[in-house]
């Protein structure tokens, strides 16, 4: 496949092969979520944001497997480093138990593994005077460890704060700081102690105007909570406070300025931990290294994943505990080729400036939707190729999503009335124009029939 030259071609989705894949697949898997009837043929031609499925059709991916393909398919930025290698089995080893290298040293060897994927992470979280990790499988795992070592670090703190409108996994620990959709957490166990409080989300307000109930009572909910006068929860015993910079899963809502600058001085003041949540937002998505970066927020932990292939616990090592076996994990650290893919990414990263195109073709994006969308579209917003389009409805919202796809286009609903576009980290000038053309015809479309009915 010729990325330079390649072009979506669709017929009626999904086609005879993938419904059979489909029903293969859910005659033994439990219930999930999936995106789309999409079933991606590994044999055939994919590159970049481009793909080919099961019967034939050629797509343009506009979700990157929700950032955790962060350049796309078979992209040679990174493929070609990964074929300098024979691998080997066991590709995962129990991580806390040993060790794995290769060559006479670190500084040369072989290939990149844990060891190195964790001085990458230090160095490009070395603003925030990181210098420890703790690697996992999952994001969720990555949270989960989030909040075990800042309970360890403010023991016997008996609190956490999140906001509304968050998405930190699906394990029962992060359930309970999940305050997004009650699909993920009715009938489930809660955590003791999770206190919410308003998400603040960028509308051109401030502390004076805000109407989102962040601000209010002459000051934020979030500090009048903690006054020594009036508050109820005592600032000593609070673990952690954890935000996702830009909150994904609840409708790509950008913070406000205001927000994040008290979210800012209430931790300094009170000394309470802030835990960031990158998953989604990290590893260059937004033009940054991490969301956090474009804020005055200073964090104490960042949890990573998707596009870093494992999960990532980071922070200083006085925050993490001194005992060997707090943090003990089977697999925790021990994914080889987890581990190289996500120093790869990190390298093609800077060696691409790839940080610098995800700015230029964001801001690309942006330009062409927000000058062609007609009025049904309420708001296009994003930071880097973080892009999300907001709809006056959920049904309409629904019916884009469907009518991309039938154009071949992928992309997927977030919040209630949001699409979120994720292209490639080096998706070019032409991508990005074909991609964001392709989605306005679906826009329109959409709106002929609705005028038709």
């Amino acid at each position: 496949m010729d990325r330079d030259t390649a072009e979506p071609a669709a017929d009626a989705l999904p086609g005879p092969n993938a419904k059979r894949w489909v029903e293969f697949h859910q005659s033994h898997s439990a219930p999930s979520e999936y995106s789309h009837e999409f079933v991606w043929d590994v044999t055939r031609e994919a590159d970049g944001p481009f793909v080919t499925d099961v019967d034939g059709n050629v797509l343009l991916d506009f979700t990157c497997h929700i950032g955790a393909a962060p350049l796309g398919y078979n992209n040679e930025k990174v493929l070609s480093k990964l074929r300098e290698f024979d691998l080997v089995e066991p590709m995962k080893i129990a991580g806390q138990d040993m060790y794995f290298g290769s060559g006479p040293s670190p500084e040369e060897a072989d290939f990149p593994g844990s060891s190195h994927l964790m001085d990458r992470l230090t160095d490009v979280s070395s603003q925030y005077g990181m210098d420890t990790v703790f690697l996992s499988n999952s994001g969720a795992e990555a949270m989960e460890n989030a909040m075990k070592i800042t309970h360890d670090h403010r023991s016997p703190a008996k609190y956490g704060v999140a906001f509304d409108g968050s998405f930190h996994g699906r394990t029962l620990g992060t359930l309970s700081l999940t305050k997004s959709k009650d699909v993920y957490t009715r009938h489930y166990p809660e955590i003791s102690g999770i206190e919410t409080v308003p998400f603040c989300a960028d509308r051109g307000c401030d502390a004076a105007t805000c109407d989102c109930g962040f601000f209010a009572g002459g000051g934020s909910r979030l500090r009048n909570m903690l006054a020594p006068e009036g508050g109820h929860v005592d600032p000593a015993e609070i673990a952690f406070l954890t935000l996702e910079p830009i909150q994904g899963v609840g409708g790509y809502r950008f913070p406000s300025e205001a927000f994040m600058d008290e979210v800012a001085a209430v931790t300094d003041e009170y000394d309470i931990p802030l835990v960031v949540d990158e998953i989604q937002s990290g590893m260059g998505r937004t033009g940054e290294i991490w969301a956090t970066d474009h804020y005055a927020i200073e964090p104490d932990v960042i949890a990573a994943a998707k596009a870093l292939r494992v999960g990532a616990t980071i922070s200083r090592s006085e925050v993490f505990p001194s005992e060997k076996n707090r943090l003990g994990s089977t697999f925790g650290g021990g994914d080889l080729l987890g581990s190289m893919m996500g120093a790869f990414t990190l390298e093609a990263i800077e060696e691409h400036d790839l940080l610098d195109n995800a700015t230029r073709r964001g801001r690309q994006a942006r330009e062409l939707l927000r000058d062609d969308a007609p009025d049904t579209v309420v708001d296009v917003r994003g930071k880097g190729l973080m892009l999300a389009v907001e709809f006056d409805t959920a049904e309409r919202r629904s019916a884009v999503v469907e009518a991309s796809l039938d154009r071949g286009l992928l992309t997927l609903g977030c919040g209630t009335k949001t699409i979120r576009l994720l292209p490639p980290l080096d998706a070019t000038e032409r991508e990005i124009a074909l991609g964001t053309g392709l989605f306005l015809d679906a826009i329109d479309a959409v709106s002929a029939s609705a005028a038709a009915n």
